[in-house]
């Protein structure tokens, strides 16, 4: 009897014993999940600004990037000549026309505006050539805007971006919860906006301090004297002209009297014939 009872305690201690471990490994794993989120969660608040603590850490540093614009008001002999001098130069030194148009007033007054777009680099070499076609310069204006800390505040901004970015991909894998993922495609989205958004700001920089804008505005230098045609110097060719027209007159006028004489016949028929009675009256008193 007392063999039996020492078997059930301990059947009951062993049994005790089992859950007792059952509920440590239960606490353990949700002890584990906790500091995972709350990792996780700490990963995302820490990176309110990163774009500074990489700008710190790092000191990023880049060439000045300038964006030059120009302006030039020529007076020149010819304006179609010259505009097409400066469009072949353009092309020349690697840039491109945005823009070119000619105005002609009257036939003393011509005006004409091009807008180019050339190398950084060819900047200078540019101007000084565009300003050699010109009889007379009557207005020059450079100016420059520098974006380099723009660039480089972005350029910042990126880094940290990406790295957000690569870090929310880490935790996308080793998630096991719906909840978390829903969260991590959530942050990861609004993140790869921003990169792009960032990204396309960069370029926009990139492009606008690789080519500079010139806008030049030509005028005529001088009064227009209108040329003399070949056709002016034909006199015969213009007697002929002259001939011909002439002769349309005629055959016009002939055709209206023609057309007056037999549209009106039965008028004239009238009035004819009784203007020869009353001829024929006359001649007859006159002779009683």
């Amino acid at each position: 009897m007392n063999r039996k009872k020492m078997m059930l305690i301990f059947s009951l201690f062993c049994l005790l014993a089992a859950c007792s471990g059952n509920g440590k490994e239960d606490s353990v794993s949700e002890s584990e999940d906790q500091k995972a989120s709350s990792k996780m969660d700490a990963s995302f608040s820490g990176d309110e600004k990163p774009e500074e603590k990489v700008a710190k850490q790092e000191g990023l540093t880049d060439e000045r990037k300038v964006i030059h614009q120009a302006q030039l008001e020529l007076k020149v002999k010819n304006v179609e000549k010259v505009q097409r001098k400066i469009e072949e130069k353009a092309k020349e030194y690697g840039g491109y026309v945005v823009e070119s148009n000619v105005y002609r007033e009257n036939e003393e007054k011509m005006e004409g505006a091009i807008t180019v777009r050339v190398p950084e680099a060819r900047f200078q070499d540019f101007l000084s050539a565009s300003e050699g076609e010109a009889s007379k310069v009557v207005g020059r204006n450079v100016t420059g805007q520098d974006v380099t800390e723009q660039y480089v505040d972005l350029k910042a901004r990126l880094k940290s971006k990406k790295t957000v970015e690569e870090r929310l991909l880490a935790f996308m894998q080793e998630a096991k919860k719906t909840e978390d993922l829903l969260k991590i495609s959530t942050d990861l989205a609004a993140v790869q906006e921003e990169i792009e958004q960032l990204t396309g700001q960069m370029k926009y920089i990139e492009n606008q301090t690789s080519y500079s804008t010139v806008t030049i505005t030509l005028s005529q230098d001088g009064i227009i004297v209108p040329g003399i045609d070949n056709e002016d110097l034909n006199t015969w060719e213009r007697t002929k002209k002259q001939l011909a027209t002439s002769a349309n007159l005629l055959l016009k006028a002939g055709s209206g009297i023609i057309v007056f004489i037999i549209g009106n016949l039965p008028i004239l028929v009238i009035v004819g014939g009784a203007g020869v009675l009353v001829h024929g009256a006359m001649s007859r008193r006159g002779k009683k």
